[in-house]
């Protein structure tokens, strides 16, 4: 069931928080459904209550043309009746004002981020006001970012410049924005921090303070690289370095000031890289496509998993099923 990332936000704020993971092609979404549901080997494995998690299936520019839009949205809709259990929002990730209007007037995205971070602050209000106006319209909820991550977003390449929390509670309310991404510290790609720094608990703590209660915030590059799957991928041919992520301790910690939605992309590439890989290495006779996606989406369906019980949503499904038949 496709819902509104406000409706899950409600649930969760305070509580726990809500992945977010991109997604590119068919074993993906596959391995994505499937981990949310706590099925690991077959779409026809009887969802697991205990590790079952509402989520938001997020869409990125680049994966939008990477072929068709309308293969991937058709690949969820798809989905969507293969797991009917499934609660879910779908999300445009880093979305320029022209790809959010696409986005808004398809009928498709219940969610989409704007994202004129790099624009002046008052150039960033202007865009994302637009944008909010025309979602609303649609019921479609919007959400915005000020500050800016570093490293590389689709073709964006950014220093790190903290999100101001005076400028957070200004732009908010400028804006109509229903959440925001917040700069704390995080970087987008494989390297997240050099030396002694880390997840700015006491910036996103001041942010915090100056929004409405109950506002939700997000925070992106949020992957945690693990050094065992950058290993696994080196022994395999691969050649990563100087890779770092953020502690997945920090997640349910961030959770409980007010992160609704944490987003994680590279963790799933890495998965990705690490298993196939290993399938070319190890099966070198072997040219069946289905081998090593077979592989990949058990695989990713585990690290799914794992990924919401650090969140805390693990287990949190039918609790969101329960509220939002009461909404």
């Amino acid at each position: 069931m496709i819902v509104s990332t406000r409706e899950l936000f409600k649930h969760c704020y305070g509580k726990y928080a809500i992945g977010a993971y991109n997604i590119n092609n068919l074993e993906q979404a596959v391995g994505l459904f499937r981990g949310n549901l706590g099925k690991i080997k077959s779409n026809a494995d009887p969802a697991n209550p205990q590790v079952s998690a509402p989520f938001i299936l997020q869409i990125s520019r680049g994966a939008r043309s990477y072929t068709d839009k309308r293969f991937l949205e058709a690949i969820i809709r798809a989905a969507e009746q293969v797991f009917p259990e499934a609660i879910f929002a779908v999300h445009l990730d880093h979305g320029t004002e022209e790809v959010c209007y696409d986005c808004i007037d398809s009928g498709f995205y219940t969610s989409v981020m704007i994202d004129a971070s790099h624009e002046p602050f008052e150039k960033n209000v202007e865009i994302t006001r637009r944008v909010v106006e025309r979602a609303h319209e649609k019921g479609v909820v919007v959400e915005a970012e000020l500050g800016q991550l570093g490293g590389v977003e689709e073709d964006v390449v950014a220093d790190v410049k903290l999100t101001d929390p005076d400028q957070a509670a200004e732009f908010v309310e400028r804006t109509g924005c229903d959440s925001l991404a917040v700069a704390i510290g995080t970087s987008h790609g494989v390297a997240k921090f050099t030396g002694t720094q880390g997840v700015r608990f006491d910036r996103l703590a001041e942010i915090q303070r100056r929004l409405p209660p109950g506002y939700p915030l997000v925070m992106h590059g949020a992957s945690a690289v693990p050094w065992e799957w950058v290993e696994r991928i080196n022994r395999a041919g691969g050649a990563l370095a100087n890779t770092s992520g953020v502690p997945e301790d920090h997640y349910f910690k961030a959770a409980q000031m007010g992160v609704c939605k944490i987003n994680i992309d590279t963790d799933g590439r890495l998965v990705w890289c690490a298993i196939y890989r290993e399938s070319f290495r190890d099966k070198p006779e072997d040219f069946d496509p289905r081998t090593p996606g077979k592989a990949f989406m058990a695989a990713y369906a585990e690290y799914i998993i794992h990924k919401n019980k650090m969140l805390g949503s693990a287990g949190k499904l039918e609790e969101v099923r329960r509220f939002l038949a009461q909404a």
